[in-house]
C-alpha cells in the first residue's frame, strides 16, 4: 500500500468525523429547543426560544451535507453498505427535518391560536423524531451491520433492536440538554431560571445514560472490549471516563454558581468525550465490525481531488458559520424579532 493510499483515508476519516461532530453540536441544541417545546406552554417563551436559533439554524445543516458528501465520494463502499441498512431511519430523519423546517417558518406566520398550536407541535415532533432517528442510526452502526462481500445482507429492521433504540433515546436526551443549556446562556428572567432547573435534571439523566452506554458498548463486539481493556491501550483511554466525571463535577458547580455559558460548554465537553469514545470503539472500521476505512475508500486520485476542493470549501463554511454566530451573539429577549 502506498503512502497516499494509507494516509488519505485517515485524513478523510478525520474530516468526515469532524464535520459530523460539528453538525451534532450545532444542530443538536437546535433540535433540543424543539423538543423543549413539549414542556413550555408560555407563547412568549416559545417565541424567545425560537429567536435564539432563528438566524443560524439553516446553516447548521451544512455540516451534515458535507459529511454525507464525504462518505459518498471518499468511502463509496461504506456508503453503499450503510445506506441500505439504514434506509428507514434515514428516511424518518429527513422527513422530520423537512417537517420541522416547514413548521419553523409557518408558526411565525400564523395568527389563529389553533393554527399556531398545530405548527408548534409539528416543530416539536419533527425535532424529536429527527433526534431519535439520528441516535438509532448511530446505534445501528455501533451494533454492527451484517455484510458479506461488501454487500449488506441484514434486515431493514435491524435498527429496531434494544441498543439502537437506547441510543435514539440517549441522543434525544443529550440534544435536549444542549438546548436547555443553550437557553441558559442566551436568555434571561423566568425562562432562564426554568431552563437552569431543567438542565440540572437532564444532566443527571445524561450522565446515567453515558455510564450505561459505556458498560453496554464493549459487550457488543470483542474488538470493542479489547480497545477498552487491553494493555497498554487501557492507559491511553482511561482519561476519557475520568474527564466525563470531571465535567460532571464542573457542571454541577456551574449550575449552583449560576454561570451562564459554562453549563453549555460542559455539555459540549460531554458530547466530545462521547464522540471520542465512539472513535476508540470502532477504529479503524467505518462499517463495524468488518470494513475498514482503507477497504471502503475510493482511489487515491479521487480522494486527493476532493481534498483539494475541501481546502477552499471548508474555510468558507467555517468563516460564514463563525460570522453568523458572532453577529447574532448576546442575550435574546422577547423583544428581539429575528424571525
Amino acid at each position: 500500500m502506498s503512502n497516499a493510499a494509507y494516509w488519505l483515508p485517515i485524513v478523510w476519516a478525520v474530516l468526515a468525523a469532524t464535520a459530523i461532530f460539528i453538525y451534532v453540536v450545532l444542530d443538536g441544541f437546535d433540535l433540543g429547543i424543539g423538543i423543549l417545546f413539549l414542556g413550555e406552554t408560555d407563547e412568549t417563551h416559545r417565541n424567545t426560544m425560537v429567536n435564539t436559533v432563528a438566524p443560524v439554524w439553516d446553516g447548521n445543516e451544512t455540516w451534515m451535507i458535507y459529511g454525507g458528501a464525504a462518505l459518498y465520494g471518499v468511502f463509496p463502499v461504506a456508503y453503499g453498505t450503510i445506506l441500505p441498512a439504514l434506509y428507514l431511519p434515514v428516511l424518518f430523519m429527513l422527513l422530520s427535518l423537512i417537517l420541522r423546517g416547514v413548521a419553523f417558518e409557518f408558526r411565525s406566520r400564523m395568527i389563529g391560536k389553533h393554527s399556531k398550536f398545530f405548527w408548534d407541535w409539528a416543530f416539536c415532533l419533527g425535532s424529536l423524531v429527527a433526534a431519535v432517528s439520528q441516535g438509532a442510526i448511530l446505534g445501528t452502526l455501533i451494533q454492527g451491520i451484517k455484510v458479506e462481500h461488501n454487500t449488506f445482507v441484514g434486515s431493514p429492521w435491524d435498527w429496531l433492536a434494544p441498543f439502537p433504540l437506547f441510543c435514539g433515546f440517549a441522543v434525544a436526551v443529550g440534544y435536549t440538554l444542549l438546548g436547555a443549556t443553550w437557553l441558559v446562556w442566551r436568555t434571561e428572567t423566568d425562562l432562564q431560571t426554568t431552563m437552569r432547573k431543567l438542565a440540572s435534571v437532564l444532566a443527571v439523566a445524561m450522565f446515567a445514560l453515558i455510564g450505561l452506554a459505556s458498560l453496554w458498548t464493549p459487550y457488543l463486539h470483542v474488538t470493542y472490549m479489547n480497545h477498552w481493556t487491553a494493555w497498554p491501550q487501557i492507559v491511553l483511554v482511561l482519561p476519557v471516563p475520568v474527564a466525563v466525571l470531571a465535567i460532571a463535577a464542573i457542571f454541577g458547580w456551574a449550575i449552583y454558581a449560576r454561570y451562564r455559558l459554562l453549563p453549555f460548554l460542559c455539555t459540549l465537553g460531554w458530547f466530545f468525550l462521547c464522540f471520542t469514545g465512539l472513535g476508540i470503539n470502532i477504529w479503524p472500521y467505518i462499517v463495524p465490525p468488518t470494513i475498514t476505512i482503507w477497504d471502503a475508500s475510493s482511489p487515491p486520485s479521487s480522494q486527493a481531488f476532493l481534498l483539494a476542493g475541501s481546502v477552499f470549501l471548508l474555510p468558507i463554511i467555517i468563516a460564514y458559520t463563525a460570522y453568523s454566530y458572532y453577529v447574532f451573539r448576546g442575550t435574546v429577549t422577547a423583544e428581539h424579532h429575528y424571525h
